[in-house]
């Protein structure tokens, strides 16, 4: 990157790490970073710690670095026809015209599931949560990735989470989750914002892995809580269809 009087030399060297990191497919060292940029150990320390307060990266527990949870909220705001947006986003219309409630779609980032993409129908409630929110595992996508999910990352969250909530019946909660594996859907008493609650539906792939979760959001007394709901078995079967799209076999 040739230097010029009309930049910002700082600015050049943080994209120039997150470039470094971007181009690789596994999480960068300390030292790889430092040989491949050229900056300095105390620069760079500087620089990690700065981008990693500001979520644009994000640092494991063996020191290693990857992209931050923030640069997919600037990537969608930059990019909406993100691949996966641009495969599913007329489903996520379907879904809205049936439910006329909010909806969301959340991946797996870094440690946690995070909201990428809000489809807001009911204009009049607040959902508690925006583009790069992080889930708690008590919501109904939380519950979604933790009943889907089989990596030692989502238990290693799923472990954080539980110190977190008093009380906490592991027991109970495995019940819960076997029976969201069973009917494909999982519901919460959101934890985000009071009198709202939702339920949440996997998107799977080939493998019966998840991929993704969608959860339907609305005012408490509007969100039906049995599985075998007309509506909720509608979203159902529309998540099974977006998911046969990853090659996913019942």
């Amino acid at each position: 990157m040739t230097k010029s009087s009309s930049t910002i030399g700082s600015l050049s060297q943080g994209i120039k790490i997150l470039d470094v990191v971007a181009q690789s497919d596994v999480p960068v060292k300390f030292t790889e970073l430092q040989q491949k940029t050229g900056i300095s150990k105390s620069n760079l320390y500087k620089y990690l710690n700065t981008l990693t307060q500001l979520d644009l990266l994000y640092r494991d527990r063996q020191g290693s670095y990857s992209l931050g949870y923030k640069l997919l909220e600037y990537g969608n705001a930059a990019m909406r026809n993100h691949d996966m947006i641009n495969k599913l986003s007329p489903y996520f219309k379907e879904i809205s015209n049936i439910t006329q409630m909010s909806t969301s779609l959340s991946v797996w980032l870094n440690d946690c599931p995070v909201i990428t993409n809000i489809w807001n129908t009911n204009y009049g409630i607040n959902i508690g949560a925006q583009i790069g929110t992080k889930l708690p595992l008590m919501s109904s996508a939380g519950k979604v990735f933790a009943a889907y999910a089989n990596s030692r990352e989502v238990a290693q969250w799923i472990k954080q989470e539980q110190e977190k909530i008093p009380n906490f019946s592991t027991e109970q909660f495995q019940k819960e989750l076997e029976e969201i594996r069973r009917s494909h859907v999982a519901f919460a008493k959101e934890p985000l914002v009071n009198h709202v609650s939702s339920f949440g539906v996997p998107i799977l792939n080939y493998q019966n892995e998840i991929i993704a979760a969608v959860a339907v959001i609305g005012f408490t007394e509007n969100i039906p809580t049995d599985p075998q709901d007309e509506t909720i078995q509608k979203v159902i079967d529309i998540c099974k269809e977006m998911s046969r799209i990853y090659g996913y076999r019942e």
